[in-house]
């Protein structure tokens, strides 16, 4: 059944999703996607806009930082103050003061996450060019909701590692500082699971509470408009899904990892990359939608247009707590360290997902020729993620007993290491 009716301006409105001007070309209404143009552009230009525009955002927050009438520049320099006034406080000389180290620290930060093959990986690609049918398109739906509903949790694993125990070099500032990382990943896992409150009155009653609309919940609507009960949602999870799963895990919340390298796993490592894929995935649905007459809806694809939205907001919010912990080079090192784990968690993923969702071969990140300021300078994450595949519960993982075995991992390494 035609779900289509007639736009504005003569053109053909294909659900809420897409407009189909008279020339041809496609509008998306702003609130499915910052880009009405999304359809009419290559891959290559989508991530090209985004990474303009978040750099764009990124110094537009840091021209505040340096603005005095502005609260989060007076509250960082009522922290200087007090830094200053203890003997040895590094704080009072942090780059947060020095005039262009803040937005040369992201540059080269963003440069190196945005710079990286799995935001081009060959499934983002061709599912962006529609290139998919309905039944690989729902394969993919359920094998990906694995990965979206098992990290959820990765926010609140990094967001426990910051206490009042925690080694810190900021002294009388150590609390505060990291309070305030605290309450940037919770405003990150309140968006994830769609609660919050400030007060007892606006609290929500506890049918409310349950049913609140969180990304999970966002997902199962995708379900809805591709038909699949809820009986057939949940389903055990690839080895290369698995993997991920247990990367991002392993890097937020293990001991093996520091604070600052969980903090860059949640941040930057999971964060920058997601406006963009989720669009390169979004606009393949909506083309799939349009060109095969299958009705979805806003409704159905709301979490792939959430997270475009909200995403941004979430890699500067991130990106400003963990600049409070980088002091010199060895930091930023391990913060790229730290981002390389997690994308070639997800390229991993994304090559199995490749060649289960499309029955064809997919090279691997070592088979790329990948440059080598992405190879793992250290194989923590090798032993570490050995250790939890060796773990992990009967039937939550396909042919759980060879995957409790493998040795094989997703990474690449230095020579040195």
């Amino acid at each position: 059944m035609s779900i289509t009716a007639q736009g504005r301006a003569g053109g053909t409105l294909f659900s809420d999703l897409v407009e189909v001007l008279p020339d041809g070309s496609t509008r998306l209404p702003e609130a499915v996607h910052p880009m009405p143009d999304l359809l009419e552009l290559s891959a290559e230009q989508v991530l090209s806009r985004f990474k303009e525009s978040q750099q764009a955002d990124f110094s537009s927050v840091i021209r505040e930082l340096e603005d005095p009438a502005n609260p989060l520049y007076q509250m960082l320099h009522e922290l200087r103050a007090i830094a200053a006034a203890q003997p040895g406080n590094p704080f009072a000389q942090h780059r947060l003061f020095e005039a262009g180290a803040l937005q040369a620290m992201f540059l080269d930060l963003h440069n190196h996450v945005m710079e990286h093959p799995v935001w081009r990986h060959p499934f983002f690609v061709r599912v962006f060019e529609g290139r998919i049918t309905q039944r690989q398109l729902t394969t993919f739906a359920l094998h990906y909701f694995n990965q979206i509903k098992n990290t959820r949790q990765c926010v609140a694993l990094s967001l426990g590692r910051f206490s009042g125990v925690m080694a810190s070099p900021y002294g009388v500032l150590n609390e505060r500082l990291s309070e305030l990382t605290q309450i940037v990943l919770a405003q990150l896992v309140a968006d994830e699971y769609g609660v919050g409150s400030h007060s007892v009155e606006d609290y929500p009653s506890m049918g409310g509470l349950f049913q609140s609309t969180t990304h999970i919940v966002m997902y199962r609507q995708l379900f809805e408009g591709l038909g699949i009960p809820f009986e057939q949602q949940d389903i055990a999870m690839l080895p290369g899904v698995a993997d991920n799963v247990l990367t991002q895990r392993l890097v937020a919340g293990s001991e093996e990892f520091t604070p600052l390298e969980s903090l860059a796993s949640v941040g930057l490592g999971m964060e920058w990359g997601v406006p963009e894929f989720f669009s390169l995935l979004l606009g393949g649905m909506i083309r799939f939608a349009r060109d095969h007459n299958v009705p979805l809806t806003q409704r159905h694809l709301l979490v792939f247009i959430a997270h475009v939205r909200y995403d941004v907001l979430h890699a500067i919010a991130v990106m400003l707590v963990t600049s409070f912990f980088v002091r010199g080079q060895q930091d930023i090192d391990a913060i790229k360290n730290a981002t390389n784990t997690l994308m070639a968690g997800r390229y991993g993923m994304m090559t199995e997902l490749y060649r289960h969702v499309f029955g064809e071969p997919c090279p691997a990140l070592a088979e790329i020729g990948l440059h080598p300021r992405y190879h793992l300078r250290d194989r923590r994450i090798e032993a570490a993620l050995r250790r939890a595949r060796a773990q992990v519960a009967e039937g939550t993982v396909q042919d759980v007993a060879a995957y409790r075995a493998r040795q094989d991992t997703p990474y690449v390494f230095a020579a040195e290491v």
